[in-house]
């Protein structure tokens, strides 16, 4: 017997999914909205809110690849926060995200947590919109 006093529709389950994709959409999306913003700080020369490692600086020598990378960031953790396209913004960032956890796994583990904690969120919303994706994945 189960107590539905504090839930009369007995919807506990649907309502933590929706709680669940609400949050980490939003969470994700204000992760990459930050890092976007401040990487165009980068590309302008003024003081980042969130210091660059050197290593990355490296990277992004051809400011043109900072600048591409940087706006997709933007317009996808936009996106994400706005929930519109939800599905294009999560294909976009994959390699994004799988580049940034790459990097701080092998080359600046200095926020390596942050980057788990992305490709976390991200597989699960992948995975909240695996119906949407499993086209992709079928051979013609």
């Amino acid at each position: 017997m189960t107590d539905n006093n504090l839930n009369p529709n007995g919807d506990t389950k649907r309502e933590v999914k929706i709680i669940a994709y609400y949050a980490t959409r939003l969470v994700l999306g204000i992760i990459f909205l930050i890092a976007g913003l401040n990487g165009f700080l980068v590309v302008f020369d003024i003081e980042p809110w969130i210091p660059t490692s050197s290593e990355a600086m490296e990277l992004f020598q051809f400011s043109y690849l900072l600048v591409v990378e940087k706006a997709l960031e933007v317009i996808c953790g936009f996106l994400l926060m706005i929930n519109r396209f939800v599905p294009l913004a999560l294909a976009v960032l994959t390699p994004i995200t799988a580049n940034i956890f790459l990097f701080h796994n092998f080359v600046d583990p200095s926020l390596l947590i942050l980057a788990v904690i992305m490709i976390i969120i991200q597989g699960y919303l992948l995975y909240h919109f695996k119906d949407t994706f499993k086209g992709l994945l079928e051979s013609q």
